[in-house]
């Protein structure tokens, strides 16, 4: 039965990471086409050339930071909120919440395009970065939410009381006590909130007008065409990172929880 486990386990990670392995193999390539033609790094190098990708690179990577950093200030906020309610309210409040992360993309793009029209008509503004920002904000603080409450339900709240005897007033309790003790649901939020932001492509492209370009819509423009294995030398890059964080994360984790262990 081990084996069998260990088996099904291994096919799992097999069809799930092989089509990236053969990714960046072939961003190595010297050929277009999946005939492999020899090893070069020309695509990295055009990649860096291509002011278009880098430039949506950078609009994706500046709304995913700014987005994640402010919807994490909100959702933790707004968990806290939510717990100091009980019984129905705070079901209903934590229900809505969660509306935005159960209903589809689409839903959430048009209705948010609607709006940023509707107010653009009355302000006099048109839809770019600013709209982008705004729309990838609402639909990541409900994943900070969603992170943050469980851990609020198994503080101790007798720390918060004990550094208030203890001379703390009600700010500094909070943010050496409250703040320290939802750390890890605060940053995993953060962490969902740039992933989602990272990779959204159908929410960004209602609401980011006609100039604003990021990297899935530029990818998708490119898609009209025959795609460049600069992609694929961007997509490469965008793994290693990916993985070079996680594995970061992990090896600081394990030290933390060594150390507590101690």
């Amino acid at each position: 039965m081990k084996k069998l486990s260990k088996l099904y386990t291994a096919l799992i990670i097999f069809f799930m990471y092989m089509p990236i392995i053969v990714l960046v193999i072939f961003s190595f390539n010297d050929g277009k086409t999946t005939v492999w033609k020899g090893f070069t790094l020309k695509w990295y190098a055009d990649l860096f050339r291509d002011s278009q990708i880098m430039s949506a690179l950078w609009n994706t990577l500046l709304v995913a930071v700014l987005a994640s950093a402010i919807a994490t200030v909100i959702g933790t906020m707004a968990a806290i909120g939510i717990n100091n309610f009980s019984g129905k309210k705070r079901l209903l409040l934590q229900n809505m919440s969660n509306i935005s992360i159960l209903s589809p993309d689409v839903v959430t793009g048009v209705s948010l395009m609607l709006m940023f029209t509707i107010a653009g008509v009355a302000f006099h503004f048109q839809m770019g970065f600013w709209t982008v920002l705004l729309a990838h904000i609402t639909f990541c603080t409900p994943f900070v939410v969603l992170s943050v409450l469980p851990r609020i339900r198994h503080m101790d709240y007798s720390l918060y009381e004990a550094a208030l005897d203890l001379g703390c007033n009600q700010w500094q309790a909070f943010r050496k006590v409250v703040v320290h003790e939802l750390m890890p649901g605060i940053f995993t939020g953060f962490l969902m909130s740039f992933t989602y932001s990272l990779d959204d492509f159908v929410i960004t492209y209602f609401t980011r007008g006609a100039s604003f370009q990021t990297l899935s819509i530029q990818i998708y423009t490119m898609t009209h065409q025959r795609i460049s294995p600069k992609i694929n030398a961007l997509s490469a890059l965008m793994f290693v990172v990916i993985i070079v964080l996680m594995v970061i994360i992990n090896v600081k984790d394990r030290k933390a929880e060594k150390r507590m262990g101690e």
